[in-house]
């Protein structure tokens, strides 16, 4: 047997969800993610990466790329008919720099908010 579902209910049901403290801090945490990713990607392409690139021979690593079929040109030889085909390993290695910055970030306020609950954890025992 089907319940009847009506348009208020789902509406009352979904204010329910929408209001609780979770959802609303959850939202926070991707408003501010986003934000740090952004933070963390100017790092690497503008501070991390250029002295590594300078280090390796004045290597920027976003050109780094396999060509796997060239541009094709039209008759006048400067416009581009076809575009080429990249392999850009580059950014893929950039993209993994980023990656392993906020896992490490996150790994680090994990890690520090695991210790402040064993030392609330402790005082509360003590009580």
């Amino acid at each position: 047997m089907l319940k009847k579902v009506t348009v208020m209910s789902i509406l009352s049901e979904f204010k329910e969800f929408a209001v609780k403290g979770n959802v609303v801090d959850m939202a926070v945490g991707i408003i501010i993610g986003g934000a740090f990713g952004k933070i963390v990607t100017s790092v690497v392409n503008d501070v991390i990466m250029p002295p590594i690139g300078l280090l390796l021979g004045g290597v920027n690593f976003t050109d780094l790329a396999i060509t796997l079929k060239k541009a094709v040109m039209a008759a006048d030889g400067v416009t581009v008919q076809t575009a080429a085909v990249m392999l850009n390993y580059g950014k893929c290695i950039q993209t993994i720099v980023d990656f392993l910055i906020v896992a490490w970030a996150v790994f680090l306020l994990v890690k520090a908010l695991n210790s402040l609950r064993r030392k609330q954890e402790a005082i509360e025992k003590k009580a």
